[in-house]
């Protein structure tokens, strides 16, 4: 069992007092994991349990890397807790992240194979969404807006997957404020979930180069539209 987070639709992650390490939260039965549901339930965070099955299993771990989470804590909250580094736990191939470097060979030999990830914004990402949607309208506090403010540092330094249609037109959602947002993602598997009919086509872009390829029309990007759902407006465009 997995604790999951209703405001990421996303592993919920705590980091570790001690170790500092991004644990997201195991449980070998239902009963400990619903008893720790409802402690962070109580503190006003909105957490399930899932199961997760086993042939989902591989995947699920696989997928913790792009998140940004580097341990899991099993069983929190019982005598028998147990911290465990994911990287000792299952590995993946050694592939590099996506770079200019990258996209030079590309030209050269299509078939390399590489990662879009943003780890670092992920997991800033997730802590700040988490905290935020405790209480929603509530105020900026010193710890949020130094959270906030290392999200959007990370964000400058990334390289993301840029959603447009098969047919070229620009893909663009409308937020809850009634603005336009072009969807925007941190990693191939957030890109698969919202393009799981297929008839988008991706590109790779630097974070500085988004203010040239976002249509004048919308007021900034939403990344992750089926997880952290964080909406950033562009700078040139506050």
């Amino acid at each position: 069992y997995v604790m999951i987070s209703d405001a990421t639709r996303l592993p919920f992650i705590e980091c570790d007092e001690e170790t500092y390490d991004d644990e997201a939260l195991l449980f070998d039965n239902q009963e400990a994991a619903q008893n720790i549901a409802d402690s962070l339930t109580g503190k006003g965070y909105l957490v399930r349990s899932m199961e997760v099955p086993v042939n989902q299993r591989l995947a699920f771990f696989s997928s913790l890397f792009s998140m940004g989470i580097n341990a899991l804590l099993l069983n929190k909250g019982m005598d028998k807790s147990q911290l465990i580094e994911l990287a000792e736990f299952i590995s993946r191939p050694e592939l590099p992240r996506f770079s200019s470097e990258i996209a030079e060979q590309l030209k050269k030999d299509p078939n390399i194979k590489f990662h879009v990830e943003n780890p670092e914004f992920h997991l800033t990402a997730i802590y700040f969404v988490q905290e935020i949607r405790k209480n929603p309208g509530q105020e900026m506090t010193d710890e949020l807006k130094a959270l906030y403010e290392e999200m959007l540092a990370h964000f400058g330094r990334g390289r993301y997957i840029f959603a447009a249609r098969q047919d070229q037109g620009i893909l663009v959602l409308k937020g809850k404020d009634g603005q336009a947002y072009q969807p925007l993602f941190t990693d191939s598997q957030e890109f698969q979930k919202f393009n799981r009919e297929k008839k988008l086509r991706a590109m790779v872009v630097d974070a500085g180069k988004l203010v040239e390829l976002v249509p004048p029309e919308c007021s900034g990007v939403v990344v992750n539209p089926m997880g952290v759902n964080v909406q950033l407006k562009l700078a040139s465009r506050n």
